[in-house]
């Protein structure tokens, strides 16, 4: 059964349709236009879909568009002026990019959380995410430098 859903995507509200059981991934990338979170696995294993939902971290391969309503949800696409953007351009730590959207929001929630995060608290924030390109320490850095740079800007 379709139902119409109305979304608040980084501080814009939508209506769509979509199907009771679509994921909230579908409806960003079909129905809103949003290619930044990914498909990677369709199993909360591998992050490439990783959005904030409420500023916390949330599989949107799993969770159901229809519960996302009425809910702020955060992609990619509002980090445009964010200092974890720049920081990751600097420190170059994507190689084919596919992991960064979900990875650059998990880093988000962590540094909206806290503006010192030890380099504990960010691998253990980026645990569920899952990157063969070996950019790890880079990766790292950059959600370091962004931190820093944030706590410069009184962010």
């Amino acid at each position: 059964m379709a139902l119409e859903i109305t979304l608040t995507v980084n501080g814009t509200a939508s209506t769509l349709v979509v199907d009771e059981d679509a994921p909230l991934l579908h409806a960003l990338r079909n129905g809103l236009g949003l290619r930044a979170s990914r498909y990677g696995c369709g199993q909360e294993q591998c992050g490439a879909c990783m959005v904030l939902l409420d500023g916390r971290p949330t599989y949107a391969c799993s969770h159901l568009a229809i519960d996302a309503g009425g809910r702020r949800i955060e992609t990619a696409e509002s980090l445009k002026d964010h200092p974890l953007r720049d920081a990751f351009l600097a420190e170059q730590a994507g190689q084919c990019g596919y992991c960064l959207s979900g990875i650059l929001m998990s880093a988000k929630a962590l540094l909206d959380q806290t503006s010192h995060p030890s380099r504990a608290q960010i691998v253990a924030a980026l645990e569920p995410h899952l990157c063969r390109c070996g950019a790890h320490e880079r990766i790292l850095r950059a959600v370091e430098r962004a931190a820093h740079t944030m706590r410069g800007a009184g962010q």
